[in-house]
């Protein structure tokens, strides 16, 4: 609720507006039946005219009604678009705060959310609330007004309708608070069962290629028919609950008219009241009776619409786990916010342990672990990912991480941007703590390339220039050339210009890669690193992007995460790690001969490449010389087979 008035208090303009013209129309409403009955009693029965008709009044009475109800119309449209601006507005709201706040959570946050639930929270659940708030402004004061309107009108032409009103009153309210308090449950169960229709849908939707590939289409469509159906039940539920109301409603609305009926025939005989009265009555108890029965579903919308308010603020409630430490923001910002002189590599050090957005800093591309270990914030068993890393990449270094599968690659270079938190140690980029950055400076600083590239429905050009919108059309084109894929966009209808499909499926994995790639090269960070984001290319289009990168970009401290030998050959060094911990660090040579596991891999990848003919050639070549191993400066292949 506390969403909900929020809202309410920003457009209280509009709220206000909405209230005023919803008031004057319900005026217009309770005043017509009075109206009537003048027509009824004076125009055509002539009560007090000696039973004789007056046309004259019967005219002049209608033009009014056309009049008021005219005026009614008008004040009714303009308090609906009052209220439709005011639940507009405030949705908007809504989605971008929850949007933003989507975009600032860490990981795990968001696959504790989970996407689906994201997704119905930003567009259903802000739909209800939308809802909620316009009921509460129109709804809810023109039932009001009926209601009290209506029976104070009513009381007015004789105290004993109030009898009747005293009778249907209580039976509508048990009817009410029965379907209340048997659906107010359902409306969670409801959001959650259409959160696992959306999951279902997401998946199948962005794998559709794999479901196709292993023929699975019946196993997904037995998969959403179970969730479909288990939502359909749901909502069946709550619309057989809710079934109940209009029913009872109209039973007890028809009860009360026989009754208005038959005591205003009584009154009318002993002359008491006149026989429009009656009429006037009839019509007023059944405004009372609709305004309850608005009532009604306007606490349904209030209990749905509160559940929807409370996954919201759920949502906007969360704090982003990444953030900047509490001593560093007390601290300040900049190179005089300094408090302590922290040490990096033993070549260069940086005087100051906070960074601002509008400090370049002195040191570029060292990273430094010191001691980390770190495990994964949803696993109950805090197992442990990282074991005492300990370890320093110099600036302009090209640094490359090997190991077996879950051995920890990802995990470890995923600290640097802190897309995770260290459990214990310390990540330093160039001498200060990443925990100290401002996160726009730490991710301006270090450019990640994944494995799976994620491209966005738009052009070519772009998803390259993502990271720096305003780039020249000379350097988009100078990092795609250095991502090779300069050639293959060329070759694209549009060139540069050419739509992407929804998650890059109009291309190859190795464009996609490649890239990607570009859009990393364009960004120009100071530390560079590919997590096995060549995977889809070939040796050869590999060989030609490691030499642009030593020739183009080797100032650049060089992350590198490969599965192939192949690929990590040339780093200056390369760091293997074995379930978490460090194995060994060397170059290629020193690794063959004092690392097992190394030599382990090395040697598995000859037995495959032998077994399989799909092996790659490679030479002892020189070290970051920009050559691919296994080829020369011409890309021709050279003796030795991995």
């Amino acid at each position: 609720m506390r969403l909900v008035l929020k809202m309410m208090r920003k457009y209280w303009y509009f709220a206000i507006f909405a209230a005023v013209f919803m008031v004057a129309e319900v005026y217009v409403d309770l005043y017509q039946p009075k109206m009537m009955a003048v027509i009824v009693d004076e125009g055509i029965l002539g009560v007090h005219n000696g039973g004789v008709s007056n046309l004259q009044l019967i005219i002049s009475v209608g033009i009014r009604m056309v009049l008021v109800v005219a005026l009614g119309g008008m004040t009714g449209i303009l308090s609906a678009v009052a209220t439709n601006m005011m639940g507009q507005s405030s949705g908007n709201d809504m989605r971008k705060a929850c949007f933003e706040k989507a975009m600032h959570l860490s990981f795990q946050q968001t696959d504790a959310f989970s996407s689906a639930s994201l997704i119905t929270r930003i567009t259903n659940d802000v739909g209800q609330v939308q809802r909620l708030e316009m009921q509460l402004v129109r709804g809810l004061i023109r039932c009001l007004m009926f209601f009290a309107g209506g029976t104070t009108a009513l009381l007015s032409l004789d105290l004993s309708f109030g009898v009747i009103v005293a009778c249907a009153f209580p039976l509508i309210l048990i009817d009410v608070i029965f379907v209340i308090w048997r659906t107010n449950p359902l409306f969670l169960m409801l959001q959650k069962a259409l959160d696992k229709v959306n999951a279902i849908m997401e998946e199948n939707v962005n794998g559709i290629r794999v479901v196709k590939a292993f023929v699975q289409e019946d196993r997904e469509e037995t998969r959403f028919e179970a969730a479909n159906k288990e939502l359909v039940d749901t909502q069946f539920t709550v619309q057989m609950l809710l079934s109940f109301l209009r029913p009872v409603m109209n039973i007890v609305l028809n009860l009360a008219v026989v009754g208005i009926i038959y005591v205003g025939s009584v009154r009318v005989q002993e002359g008491a009241i006149a026989p429009g009265s009656v009429m006037a009555a009839i019509t007023y108890i059944s405004q009372i009776l609709n305004g309850m029965m608005m009532v009604v579903m306007i606490f349904q919308t209030l209990s749905r619409g509160l559940v929807s308010a409370g996954r919201i603020q759920e949502v906007l409630d969360t704090k982003p786990a990444i953030t900047r430490r509490k001593s560093a923001a007390q601290a300040g910002t900049g190179p005089q916010a300094g408090t302590e002189q922290l040490s990096s590599s033993p070549t260069q050090t940086c005087t100051s342990q906070l960074v601002s957005v509008s400090d370049t800093g002195t040191c570029q591309g060292t990273v430094r672990f010191r001691r980390v270990s770190f495990s994964y914030p949803d696993n109950p068993r805090h197992i442990r990912v990282l074991r005492n890393i300990d370890l320093e990449i110099r600036a302009g270094e090209t640094f490359a991480i090997i190991g077996s599968t879950a051995s920890g690659k990802s995990t470890l270079v995923n600290l640097i941007p802190r897309f995770y938190d260290v459990r214990s140690g310390a990540v330093e980029v160039d001498g200060i703590d990443v925990r100290d950055y401002d996160l726009t400076v730490l991710r301006d600083k270090v450019t990640v390339c994944l494995q799976k590239s994620e491209l966005f429905s738009t052009t070519i050009r772009d998803n390259i220039a993502l990271g720096i919108p305003d780039a020249s059309e000379e350097a988009i084109i100078r990092a795609a050339k250095a991502a090779q894929a300069h050639d293959f966009i060329m070759q694209q209808p549009q060139g540069y210009d050419t739509p992407v499909a929804e998650g890059g499926m109009s291309l190859s994995g190795g464009q996609r890669q490649r890239i990607a790639i570009a859009r990393a090269l364009l960004k120009k960070g100071e530390i560079l690193i590919f997590d096995d984001s060549t995977s889809a290319l070939d040796l050869r289009t590999e060989a030609k992007l490691f030499q642009a990168l030593d020739r183009e970009y080797g100032h650049l401290t060089r992350i590198i995460i490969a599965q192939r030998v192949a690929s990590v050959k040339n780093a200056d060094r390369i760091l293997v790690l074995d379930h978490g911990r460090i194995s060994a660090c060397g170059n290629h040579e020193q690794l063959m001969t004092s690392s097992p596991v190394y030599r382990a891999i090395y040697e598995s990848q000859i037995n495959d490449g032998t077994q399989t003919g799909q092996g790659v050639q490679i030479s002892e070549g020189t070290r970051g010389n920009g050559v691919h191993p296994g080829r020369d400066e011409a890309g021709k292949e050279k003796g030795g087979v991995l």
